[in-house]
This record gives structure tokens, sequence and C-alpha cells, in this order.
């Protein structure tokens, strides 16, 4: 008893003199069997909605192989989450997307926190010291006492006492109505079949809806214009819905009357078209000769070119001029009209009865054209021309 006595005055003789060096409780002291951080561990955070029972000092594993341990529990700025820092053994590797989710060792054991790789792609890049696990990456599982409750729940207000009513009455509905119920599952097993047949066009019919649910969504405001201005075009129609109820009646009156005109002249009608049928033929045998009528119509009895030429009051005039000599002198030398006296009252050459002198003309020698070489107009310009 002594003895006892002196061991408990040591014990706290030492905490107090932890105390007094900074000795921050129990939870600092390393527990035994805990996981080897190894020389070079890194920290990182993890954001929980819900850390439960989580304390400093808990595990920290992987695939269930103690990786390191909880360091620190705090709550965070916004006061809606939880902030654990755990220091993790510098061996381990792990994608800077991993996961962090809240589990227990047993029914009744004790809280740690699983790291895990994403199941979708991996980060190429790892965790390393001061990353942070959001809360989009965290997880717990569901408490023994949550599962108890939700049992509990479920049996004492959940309708289980029911199950007894539910199962008499499906008996009392099927009994007798086996045949009934065996063409219904054949009938709704031919019905899935041909959905699954169908499976395409469903989608496509749906990816269809989408995009239209796509295009009102961005045409929201057009809609919600429409509607807005759809009541006072309502108010205007509801005033004048006698007017138009008369309208519509009128016009069945119209379409009566339009009908029964149609059926009583059907067949004067019928030997009118058919009157029209040689026309339509010979219309259609003038092909492109009709065109081409109609094209000069308009300046009948001129051809179409007229229309260039007449404008208005006054007309264009296009003239070509001859100016070959041997045509000139032919229809001097075939004229029947006197020469044109000359100035001073001296009879012009040749009216007289005497031969008109030749004039000579300097450097003026007409060629002969191949068919008259020798003779004919030739020789008679030579002549004229004081030529031998």
């Amino acid at each position: 008893m002594r003895r006892g006595g002196l061991v408990l005055v040591a014990v706290l003789a030492l905490l107090a003199g932890c105390g007094d060096g900074g000795f921050s409780g129990l939870y600092n002291a390393p527990l035994p069997g805990g996981a080897d951080l190894g020389d070079h561990p890194y920290r990182i955070t993890a954001r929980f909605s819900d850390v439960l029972d989580l304390v400093p000092q808990a595990g920290v594993k992987v695939n269930d192989v103690p990786v390191g341990r909880v360091e620190k529990v705090e709550l965070a700025d916004d006061t809606r989450s939880a902030v654990v820092t755990m220091a993790v053994n510098g061996a381990v590797r792990l994608p800077a997307n991993a996961y962090a989710e809240l589990r227990q060792s047993s029914l009744l054991g004790e809280k740690f926190v699983e790291l895990s790789a994403p199941p979708e792609q991996p980060s190429a890049e790892p965790l390393s010291e001061g990353d942070e696990i959001p809360l989009a990456r965290t997880n717990r599982n569901p408490e023994v006492e949550e599962v108890l409750g939700a049992l509990s729940l479920l049996l004492n207000g959940g309708g289980i006492d029911q199950l007894q009513n539910i199962v008499r009455e499906l008996n009392d509905a099927l009994s007798g109505n086996e045949a009934d119920i065996r063409a219904l599952l054949s009938r709704v097993d031919h019905l899935a079949t041909e959905l699954d047949s169908q499976k395409t066009e469903i989608i496509r019919a749906i990816d269809g809806l989408n995009r239209l649910s796509s295009t009102l969504v961005a045409q929201t405001g057009d809609l919600t214009n429409a509607l807005d201005h759809l009541a006072p075009g309502l108010r205007v129609v509801t005033a004048q819905r006698d007017q138009l109820v008369g309208m519509l009646q009128a016009l069945d009156r119209l379409s009566g009357v339009a009908v029964d005109t149609v059926r009583r002249s059907r067949d004067e009608l019928v030997a009118n078209l058919r009157a029209l049928q040689p026309t339509l033929a010979k219309l259609a045998e003038a092909g492109e000769n009709l065109p081409k009528a109609l094209q000069i119509l308009p300046t009948y009895p001129f051809p179409d070119a007229a229309g260039a030429v007449i404008k208005g009051d006054y007309a264009n005039v296009t003239a070509r001029v001859d100016l070959n000599l041997d045509t000139l002198v032919q229809n001097f030398t075939n004229s029947s009209q006197p020469a044109i006296p000359l100035p001073g009252g001296t009879p012009a050459p040749g009216q007289d009865g005497t031969p008109a002198p030749s004039l000579p003309l300097p450097g003026i020698e007409p060629p002969a054209r191949p068919d008259q070489r020798g003779g004919g107009l030739g020789g008679l310009l030579g002549s004229l021309l004081g030529g031998g």
C-alpha cells in the first residue's frame, strides 16, 4: 500500500512537470502500434461535412494498410464543415485527386480515414505537402446508431405490420385470374421487346426533345414576352367573338352556295374545258413560234428592231454610204435626168450635143477587177478619166 502511494505520487509529479514544460494532453502522445510515418512524412488536409467521433491519433489507411495518423480535427472557417489534418508516410504515393472516406474498423471499432485513388481517371500529379481534399471528394459510412434507428423506424412505423394484409389482398386479386395475369405478363413482355427494338428511335426522340427544350430555354425571354402580350389579344378575340362566329357562319353558307353552283354547272364546265382543248393543243403545237410572235407584236408592222429606232416623235436612222467609184459612175451614166447646169447660163457638157471633155485626174488609176480586165467598166472608167 505504501509502495502504491509512492507510485501515484511519482505519476502526479511527472504529469505536473510535463504540464510546466508545455504538455498539451494525451492526444499528442504517440500510441503504440501506430503507423510508421518514415523519415519524411507529408501533411495533407481533408474537409468533411461530418467527422462523427473521429479524434486525433486515429489511423489513416490505404487499402486497409496503416500509412499515417490524424494529427488535428478543427472546425472550418465557414462553421459548416470540419478540417482534418493528417500525416502520411512519405513513401506513399496517391494522385492529387484522391478520395478520403471515414470508415470504422468493426461494428463497434474505432474510426479511421481511408485514402483511395479516384474511380475515374487519376491525376498525373501526386498528392503532396499542403494539398487539401475538398468536400466533393470526401464521404463517410453510416453509423451503427443510424442503421439501428432506421430499422427501428421501419419496424415500428414503416408499415411492416401491413405486409400480411398486402399479401392477403394480392392472393385474393390473383386467385382465379391466373390466365388473365399470364396474358397480361405476356403482353408486357411483348411491349418490353418492342420498346427494346425501338431503343435507338426512343433515344433519338429524347435527344430531339432535349434540343427542343434547350431552344425553348434559349428563347425564354421571347416566350415570356409573347405570353405577356397574349392576354390583350385574347381579350380582343373574346370581344369580337360574335363577329367571328357570324363570319364563320357566313363563310359556311358561301361554301355551300359555291359547292351547289359548281355541282349544278358541272356539265357546262366540263363542256367548256373540252372546247378549250383544241386551243390549248394548238398553243402547244406553236411551241417556240408563239414567243417569237409575241416578241414582234408590240412593233408590228415593223420588226422588233424598230424599238431601238423610233424614240417618241423622232426616229434614229442607220445609213450605209457606198463610195465605190465604179458604182457612182455607173449610176451617173445610167441616169435619165439632165446634168446640173453650170453657173452663168453655160449649158452643161453634153446638153448641146457636144461631148463632155475628159478631165484627167492625176495619180488616179482605178484598178481593173479580174472579171473586167481588158473591157467593161474598167475601159469605160479609163476613157472618162482621160485614159487611152
